[in-house]
């Protein structure tokens, strides 16, 4: 660890122990000790959602009431990752706890129509919400799936007891419904449980307000619950609340077509007052101070969003496509105001949030994701990760190690400092060639233990940032077959 990494500890500790001086308060201790229930759990995914595109993180352009109250009620990671810098990988890690490489629906980057047919999460896999069923709670999604479609996958085979939502990757936010005149694949239609269903509105508000009657719902059953609520926002097609014509406009879902940075602020805006919408209903039931409430994204964001103060977005393994924002509310366990240094990842959600409930991983698929339990309740130690990544696309591997990052791409390799340089912009491989060289095989030690990359394609964002920052040639493109 080099001497900034030191001062980065020493920052780490002043950060935790005077949130640990806030939990040691007579009040908060008073308070906290009557607390012995197991908690609830609101878990909150934004889709494509940047480090930046809210207030608390940065955002200057409009105001996250919601999501900032979130914050200021909980405690905030700095340094929060993806598993993935795109979205279905990042979702299996999630359920799963594991990296996202062990089964062959984790390859798929992301999964999509030219994914091969029968992909998905199998049924028989241990999931979150299946291990948080076996000791008593309720289990609902609400909003995007997309880890494979029926018959053979869904959410209801993986653990959740009730889904209202989407299947695939994305769903325009007003034709959500059996359209044959948009021919609007089964997966981007509206569900309730298994059966597809017309329900006008704007996608979003429908989300919120299901998940808003899910909690209430709950609360009347006096049922422990697990409410993972996905939200498909940001994701494109671009739509605000208002953009009704534009969805009607937008005849074949074109990726390029439309949007602005008016309409992103108006979907980032609705998304929040959604949040609201449903830390309400926690509150108008008397659940809000036992519900641990987490909120992030599942990767970074792309063509609308603000990574800063990182370069890079969704599908790329640069910081900007893989920080996202992290916090989590538990009022009677997280002192408000809390901000964390410690680095996270989206796998590490599930024995988290299991160590929270009382139940287990199945050690027949141990976790690799680790349980933050003392960083939220305030007791924790200066705690360094290892976290690897690799994408298909433009060939990218990467290495986070204390504060130091190993990255390639299309065979062109850097070591970066993240924390003292975190846009990535000065190479140090020749000056620190032993750190290099460490990362760069315990890369190649960790990729060995799990599937081999398909030659299937990936995503990736339209032009080629990584020749704009540093140069990086494409290799050639194939020839054209005869």
């Amino acid at each position: 660890m080099n001497s900034q990494g030191a001062v980065t500890r020493r920052r780490f500790v002043q950060t935790t122990a005077a949130g640990s001086l806030v939990l040691a308060s007579p009040g908060f201790v008073r308070k906290a000790g009557s607390q012995t229930a197991k908690p609830n759990i609101l878990f909150i995914m934004a889709d494509d959602l940047g480090y930046a595109d809210v207030g608390c993180y940065g955002q200057r352009y409009y105001k996250t009431p919601h999501i900032d109250s979130l914050a200021d009620g909980g405690l905030k990671f700095m340094q929060a990752y993806a598993n993935s810098a795109v979205c279905s990988p990042t979702r299996l890690a999630l359920i799963t706890g594991r990296y996202q490489y062990h089964l062959p629906i984790g390859l798929e980057e992301p999964l999509f129509f030219m994914s091969p047919k029968n992909t998905g999460l199998p049924p028989d896999h241990p999931t979150l919400p299946s291990q948080l069923k076996k000791v008593g709670y309720g289990t609902t999604l609400v909003g995007k799936w997309h880890l494979g479609e029926g018959p053979d996958f869904g959410p209801l085979k993986s653990g959740y007891d009730q889904f209202y939502g989407v299947l695939g990757g994305s769903a325009d936010y007003f034709n959500h419904g059996a359209d044959t005149a948009r021919q609007a694949p089964l997966s981007a239609q509206l569900h309730d449980q298994e059966t597809p269903i017309e329900q006008p509105g704007y996608l979003t508000d429908l989300l919120g307000d299901r998940a808003a009657q899910t909690i209430e719902g709950y609360a009347k059953s006096k049922q422990l619950f697990l409410l993972s609520l996905h939200f498909t926002a940001p994701h494109w097609p671009w739509e605000g609340p208002g953009d009704e014509a534009e969805s009607r406009r937008i005849k074949n879902l074109h990726h390029t077509d439309g949007g602005s940075q008016e309409t992103f602020k108006a979907m980032v805006q609705s998304m929040d007052a959604n949040i609201g919408k449903v830390l309400h209903a926690l509150e108008s039931n008397g659940l809000a101070r036992n519900t641990i409430v987490i909120f992030t994204s599942d990767n970074g964001g792309e063509r609308f969003s603000d990574n800063g103060p990182f370069i890079g977005s969704k599908s790329e393994l640069l910081e900007g496509g893989l920080r996202v924002p992290a916090i989590v509310r538990w009022p009677a366990h997280i002192a408000p105001g809390s901000v964390t240094q410690q680095v996270n990842i989206t796998m590490d959600w599930m024995p988290t949030l299991l160590a929270a409930a009382g139940g287990q991983a199945d050690p027949a698929y141990p976790m690799e994701g680790e349980s933050l339990m003392q960083v939220l309740t305030g007791n924790p130690a200066p705690h360094p990760r290892k976290l690897f990544w690799r994408y298909k696309s433009h060939a990218q591997s990467a290495v986070r190690d204390g504060d130091w990052k190993y990255l390639r791409i299309n065979g062109n390799e850097f070591l970066f400092d993240v924390v003292r340089d975190p846009r990535e912009r000065a190479n140090l491989k020749d000056r620190h060639k032993d750190i290099f060289d460490r990362l760069r095989k315990d890369w190649e030690v960790w990729n060995a233990t799990l599937l081999p990359e398909t030659a299937a394609p990936s995503y990736r964002m339209p032009g080629n940032l990584f020749a704009d920052h540093y140069g990086v040639v494409n290799p050639p493109a194939p020839p054209p077959a005869k």
